[in-house]
Formats: C-alpha cells, sequence, structure tokens
C-alpha cells in the first residue's frame, strides 16, 4: 500500500479514493439509503477537507473519518426529512454486485435470493448492531479498534456483536443454512 502524507490537503484526492467505499458502506448501513448515504459520504469528505488537520498515523485518519461518518449518519437521521420520508427500499440490487463462477441460473438464483436475505436481516438491525457488524465484517476491524472508534468498551462491543449475531440468526431462520 502507499504511504500518504498526514496532511490532509496533500493528499486529498488519494484519502477519498482510499476511504470513499469505507464512509459511504458505513452511511449505508446506517441510513439503509443509497443517495443518504451518497450526501452523508459528501459531507465526511468535505468537512475532512475543512478540517486541514494533520493526522498521527493512517489509524488515526481512518478513525477520525468513521467517526465523523457515524456522527453525520446520527445528524441525518435525526433530521425531520429523513425521519418523516416513507422507507420502501428494495436492498435486491445490492445483493447482485457479485457475479458469482457457477453457470446455472439456479444456482445464480439461489445465491441472490441468499444475499439479498442476509442484507435485509442486517438492515433490520438496530443501527448500533448495523454499525459494529459493517465495522467487524466489512472494514475488517478488531473489536479494540472498533471500540477505539465508536468510543465504548471493548466488551461492549463483543456484546453487540454477539446480539447482532443473535438476531441475525433468529431473522434468518428457515431462509439461510449457517
Amino acid at each position: 500500500m502507499q504511504t500518504l502524507s498526514l496532511v490532509t490537503r496533500e493528499s486529498f484526492d488519494e484519502v477519498m479514493r482510499l476511504y470513499t467505499p469505507t464512509v459511504y458502506g458505513i452511511a449505508f448501513t446506517r441510513l439503509r439509503n443509497a443517495a443518504d448515504a451518497e450526501d452523508v459520504a459528501q459531507d465526511v469528505f468535505l468537512r475532512y477537507f475543512k478540517a486541514d488537520i494533520t493526522y498521527e498515523s493512517e489509524e488515526h485518519r481512518k478513525a477520525w473519518l468513521i467517526r465523523c461518518t457515524l456522527n453525520r449518519t446520527n445528524s441525518f437521521a435525526s433530521s425531520s426529512q429523513f425521519r418523516h420520508r416513507l422507507e420502501n427500499k428494495s436492498y435486491d440490487e445490492l445483493a447482485e454486485n457479485e457475479i458469482p463462477s457457477a453457470n446455472t441460473v439456479e444456482t445464480l438464483a439461489e445465491r441472490s435470493e441468499r444475499k439479498t436475505a442476509v442484507l435485509n436481516a442486517v438492515m433490520a438491525l438496530p443501527p448500533k448492531y448495523r454499525t459494529v457488524i459493517h465495522l467487524f465484517y466489512f472494514e475488517d476491524m478488531s473489536t479494540a479498534d472498533i471500540a477505539k472508534v465508536l468510543g465504548i468498551r471493548e466488551p461492549t462491543v463483543r456484546s453487540q456483536l454477539t446480539r447482532a449475531r443473535e438476531r441475525l440468526k433468529t431473522l434468518l431462520k428457515g431462509e439461510v443454512e449457517f
């Protein structure tokens, strides 16, 4: 991996390229809406650019971006515009992004159904559980790193992961085999 300057303005384009999937993924996981996630991601990077901070390390930069994303999604989710919008979203198109190697239509349909079921189950979780699931499984963060970023204790993160997994098993019972 290429080393980035820790000064914000010198590496803005590279930071956006590197961290947009993380910021967008967290925002989408929290807000359950692609357009809202894009708005939050743009706002986070605008704040990053304006902050003009020198970071101690890449981990510090990533933690700042994740924390800012969580703060912006919380603000966005508490806005009257967001609260009053009807949410009739389908996540089917997201489940179709990965093309499996199997050739049969039946296998493709089965995998797509499983991915859709899992994604819908994750989106049905409360925000705190969606967040730890996303950070742990999609961002490959350790429970210690998640605790630091979220400002909570590591046992709390482990507890939330356990509860989220239990809820997912209940929500997916009969639909997906583990």
